[in-house]
Order: C-alpha cells, then structure tokens, then sequence
C-alpha cells in the first residue's frame, strides 16, 4: 500500500487552494436547517398549550367572586347553606355550587342546572382565611377541608408527560434523520473533508509512480484551469482507477485531493443504496449539489461496481432502483445540469461489471489501472512501512522485494507489522531478517501451528509429498526456485508447503513453463504413489490448482494442437484479478465440452508420468532428502542445494535433465503439450 516517503522528513506547505468563481461562491450559502427553528416551535407550542387550558380551566370553575364580597355577602345573608355546597378551599381558588350534586348528572341521565363559583384567593392573609372558614362553620355551610393543589401544580401535572413525549418525539426524529439512518432519506452520507484532514500528497506515493503521473494533469487543471482552457481544453469529468484490492487507490484519490487543495467528498457506491425507491437517486443528486456549493470540488466514489453494474443484468424488476440511482448519477456527470467543476472519481476492482454508458468518454474520461507494483515498487513500499519501525542492520528490503511477488502495497504492510510483532515476541531490540521471512510465510501460507499434533504415520507422508514437490522442481527447467520446504502446519488445514519464489518477474509464460508448472504440482501425489502405493486426501489442493491450470491452457491460451488456436472460455475475466464471474449456459457442443474434457485430462496424465518417472529414478534421493526434512521440519533453499550436491548415488541433479533424455526418444511418443494458468506457483499446501 502505497504511503509516506522515508526521505520526507519536513512536511510540506499545503497548496493552495484554487481561488473560485463568483458563481460558486454566490451558491456556496447553505440554507438554514430546521434545527435552528424546532425550538422557537416547542416555546410557541407550550405557550398555545398554557393558554387554552387556562382559558378552559376558568370556564370550568365557573362566575368569579370577590373574596370580599362573598365573606360581605355570607354576614348579609346573601350566601346561606340553601345556596352554598359542595364548597372546597383550594390554595389559589374557593369553588362552590348553589346547587347539592344531583345522582345520575355525572352519567348524563339528569340535567345538570347546578352553577359553579370560585373565589380567588391569591395574595390573601391566613388569618382572614381562617375567619372565612370559622364564619362557614357558623352558618352551618359544610367545607370540604381536603386540601386541593394549586391551579399551576394541577397545570404541571396536567402538561408533564405530553412536554415529555413531545421532546422524545422530536429528539427521535432527529436521530432517526442523521446520517446512516433510514429515516435520512434523500439526504447524502457523502463525508466532506477539509484541507487540514487531508494530509496525503503525491510525496507520500510510492510503488505506483505511473498511476502518480497520470493524476498530475488532473491536479494541474485545479490548480491552473485558465493555462489549459486557453487552449480550449477542458477538465477531464471523472477519473476511474482500476486494480486489485489493497494497491492503494483510496490513498491515491486522497493524495489528488490534498495536492490539488480542494475539498473531498468521500463515500462508498452502497452508500446510495437505500430500502426506500428514488432515495439512491435523491442521494445522488444531493451529493453533486454539496459539492457544486463547494466547487471545485472532488467527489470519489469508492467500490464504484456498487452502484454502477451494468443496467439491465438481473431478474426483470429487480434492479428499478439501482438503475434509477446509476440514472441520476450519469445525468449528474454528463447531463443537462452537470456542473464542469466537480470532479469525479472512482475506485474498483471489477471493471468489467460497469455499464458502457458509465465508462464513456465524457464522464470516466480516464481510466488508470492501479496494478500491482513491480520489484522496484515493491522496494520502495517496504522502505516506507519500515520507516516506522526499528530495523536490524541484516534486513535487506531488496532481498525480501525479491521474493514477494503479486504482494500489494496492503501485504506488504501487513508483512512489516508482523515482523515487527514477532520480534517484540521474542524480547529482541531490532527487526531482523528472520522476522521478515517468516512474515512473508505467515502472509503466504498462515499462521504457524507448532503445538498441533499430528500422526508420525501422516507426518511422514507429508515430508514425502513435500519432497515430492521440492525434488520435480529442482529437476525439471524453467521452474521458480525452491525458497523453503517445511512440514510445520499453518493456516487453514496445510500440514505443509514448498514455497517456490521466482528469480526475476515475468510477464509472459510458455507453454513448457505452465507444463512444468503442472508436474511440480503434481510432484506430491506422484511421491505418495512411489513410497505408499496409495495416495491421500492431501493431494486435494494440488490436484485442484493442477485442473484449472490445464483447463486455462486449453480454452484460454489455445495451447491444444488438437483444439487449435481458439478461445474456448465461456466466462468473463477481470484482467486485473484473473478472477471468474458466474458463467451463463453453455455456448459450445457437447462434442467439443468432450474433447476440451479429454484434453485437460491428456495434460494432467502427461505430467503426472513424467513427475512420477523424475522420482522414481532418483528414489535414493528423495528417501534421504525426506528424513533430513523430518529431522529438521523446516528446510530452506541453502539446506535444500546442500544435500542435493552432496549426494553422489543415482541420477545427477541437473536442471533439465529429464525433459532432455525424453526428447531423445524416452517419451517421444507423447502428443504436444497443452497450456496452464499464469498463477503464480507461491506454495504448496498439503491439507488432511
């Protein structure tokens, strides 16, 4: 993965952003948000509230009197127990009625002509109302002496839990419209990042200088739009970089971002995805409106194949909204509203899955390709994860380059951290080379397991397969050097590998190389025939890999003589991953399905006899390369070249060797060979 630079040890200025245009900057006003009102709406709502149930509350209680005109009226007779019942002192009011209550008026089935009275008392001395209270006593009027609350604690009590409710409603609705919600709606989950968050530039690169020189351009029209559209060039519309996962296309996006000093939306293709329909295509539009306001600006839309699959490819009905949001998101780059100032970029590892309208000229206007780095890339990553970390002098990056080939810049990291962990496991000051190697093995091969148990029977069956492997690829030409042999188990169900690792990267392979290929794979079980006369389930993987890799040299590379020079491949590869999506019905006859099946087997026959005749005449030399590996458990390339020349009896080990005494007449017979796969050879893993 690509990252900082060891060599910059200043941080540099941060460019300046470009300065933008009137236009923009009159768009750049955000609207105000009803976060600002909700609470001017809860004040004018509580004072509605208060009001109507005080206006109710008095029409309730009834007439009003003067606290001095009813005790005026009460000496004057006016008030007597015929008109004064159910009389009850409150804190704030005196209520009575001048009528008894009447059985059956509270369930509707009497009319009810009873009048109410209150009589406020705010502000009144207890001692006046104490002489109100001994004058009723006297005149025999019956007071109710239950104290009753006052009006306002009645109206507390009356509007705390609908208060409450109504700011958990509010408070709900606001959680449930943030972002990552499905309450969001049409809002955007884009992540705009500021200047001072983007601290990656083009300096802090490494591993992908041609991918870095193809956004430079992109950086220099921010920077000085006027120098190319005096020429009458525009900008290009979108960028989409393309590769395998790990080689640092995020990071790229983020150095375009902080080279060019602009602002960065950032999100992912499933970001737009919603369960509601037309919510992807609000979102779309949203996001581009965002970043109008902020122009120029650069959206980058991570795992783009997301949101951007080709329209048309599911079940009829299926895919309304996706298309819908791929809709919105092709008017927006290349439309009637588009605007020239925003940028788009995106990032995926399945290109061939994009809709062609999607990757027109216009809107993708350039496609960098993301690939995995080379030796000297490779180098260079390591010096910059290393940078970091306190390293021995042994450790050469150079060396460790050498053997991680198809790593990206992610393996590479996550080999520096583990030799790292191991070396602080081990109570040791530095990083040393050993560290390095077996981080390389545990991102090979995974992690060691050397407290498993295993059978002595199944432990010596598998240092003959692994020997089986290692002796087929010291015998034969043009096969990638055998780095280490071991017997330890790692990883998911391997109870042992042989680690091969090329000298010099290759960008083509032939035919006898994938051959080889084959007969090296096939080494393991050939072994097991010659020492146990049987094989076992641990051959599963080699067979597996040995299968595809003949079935790639029939239908792929034409390397049939009987089949010919064609393409017989029915499914669509990535030319970036070399992965296969799923295949439709077949479009080739049964007759030929035959003969590709009878091929692939010739193949696999072939090499399996001329693995099985390389160890069956240096029987000697396997035996006793076996039982040093037992011994030992873990043999690496030295150890492995040392008893090779050492041992005198049998055959001599030259590369070579056998295919050249079978040239001369041995298998003469055999047809022309057919074609393998271009994976890599990088280990053997023997499973139970």
């Amino acid at each position: 993965m690509p990252n900082m630079d060891p060599n910059q040890s200043n941080r540099r200025e941060r460019p300046t952003p470009p300065e933008r245009n009137q236009k923009n900057d009159n768009r750049r006003q955000e609207p105000k948000g009803p976060k600002s009102n909700a609470l001017w709406y809860l004040v004018v709502g509580g004072l509605i509230l208060v009001i109507t149930l005080s206006v109710v509350s008095n029409n309730k209680r009834g007439e009003k009197i003067k606290f001095g005109d009813f005790v005026k009226g009460l000496d004057d007779g006016k008030y007597n127990k015929t008109n004064v019942h159910e009389l009850k002192f409150g804190t704030d009011y005196i209520v009575f009625q001048d009528q008894p209550k009447q059985e059956g008026a509270e369930k509707g089935t009497v009319a009810n002509t009873t009048k109410n009275y209150y009589i406020p008392v705010w502000g009144i001395p207890q001692e006046a109302r104490a002489q109100l209270q001994a004058k009723l006593e006297g005149k025999d009027i019956i007071v109710d002496s239950e104290s009753r609350p006052s009006e306002w604690e009645s109206l507390i009590a009356v509007l705390f839990f609908p208060v409450v409710l109504l700011i958990f409603v509010i408070y709900l609705f606001r959680r449930m419209g943030g972002a990552g919600s499905p309450m969001s709606f049409g809002r955007s989950r884009g992540r705009m990042y500021a200047q001072d968050d983007i601290e990656v530039t083009f300096n802090d690169v490494a591993g992908i200088d041609e991918a870095v020189e193809e956004l430079r351009e992109v950086v220099e029209f921010l920077k000085t739009p006027a120098k190319y559209q005096a020429l009458g060039g525009r900008i290009p519309k979108g960028v989409l970089l393309v590769g395998p996962p790990g080689t640092g296309k995020t990071m790229l996006a983020k150095a375009v971002a902080g080279e060019a000093g602009v602002p960065f939306y950032g999100l992912s293709g499933s970001d737009f995805v919603e369960m509601f329909v037309g919510v992807g295509a609000a979102r779309v539009r949203d996001m581009f409106q965002q970043a109008a306001q902020r122009s120029p600006a650069i959206i980058f839309i991570d795992e783009l194949d997301a949101l951007g699959k080709t329209r048309g490819s599911g079940m009829p009905g299926g895919h309304d909204e996706r298309e819908q949001t791929l809709n919105a998101l092709l008017v927006e780059m290349d439309g009637f509203g588009s605007d020239q100032s925003v940028i788009v970029m995106g990032a995926t590892n399945r290109p061939e899955t994009l809709d062609p309208a999607l990757m027109r000229p216009g809107r993708f206007d350039r496609h960098v390709l993301v690939d995995r780095p080379d030796v000297r890339g490779r180098e260079a990553i390591l010096k910059v994860h290393s940078a970091k970390i306190k390293m021995d002098e042994s450790v050469n990056l150079q060396h460790i380059a050498k053997i991680t080939p198809g790593f990206v810049g992610a393996d590479l990291a996550n080999l520096i951290n583990e030799a790292a962990l191991l070396a602080a496991r081990n109570n040791k000051e530095a990083v040393t080379m050993h560290e390095c190697e077996e981080g390389v093995e545990r991102v090979v091969a995974g992690l060691e397991k050397s407290t498993r148990l295993i059978h002595e029977d199944e432990k010596n069956r598998v240092a003959y397969h692994e020997c089986g492997h290692a002796l087929v690829a010291c015998s034969l030409p043009n096969v990638d050097p055998v780095h280490k042999i071991s017997i330890v188990p790692r990883g998911l169900g391997a109870l042992g590998y042989t680690l091969q690792r090329p000298e010099e990267e290759k960008q083509l392979v032939t035919q006898s190389e994938l051959e080889n290929r084959i007969c090296v794979l096939l080494g393991g079980i050939a072994a097991e025939e010659i020492i146990f006369q049987e094989t076992s389930t641990g051959a599963q993987n080699d067979l597996q890999r040995a299968t595809d890799l003949a079935r790639r040299m029939v239908t792929e590379f034409g390397m049939s003589a009987k089949l010919g020079r064609v393409h017989y491949s029915e499914t669509r590869r990535s030319p970036f991953l070399g992965d296969s999506s799923t295949s439709s019905e077949s479009i080739h006859s049964e007759n030929t399905l035959r003969e590709i099946d009878l091929e692939i087997r010739r193949i696999i026959d072939q090499c399996s006899k001329i693995a099985y005749e390389v160890l069956d005449e240096r029987r000697e030399l396997l035996e006793h390369l076996t039982q040093e590996l037992l011994e030992c458990e873990v043999m690496d390339m030295d150890q492995l070249q040392s008893i090779l020349k050492q041992h005198q009896r049998g055959p001599q080990i030259k590369p070579g060797t056998f295919v050249d005494n079978a040239a001369e007449g041995k298998t003469a017979e055999k047809e022309p060979e057919e074609p393998a796969s271009d994976s890599d050879q990088a280990a053997d893993g023997t499973g139970a």
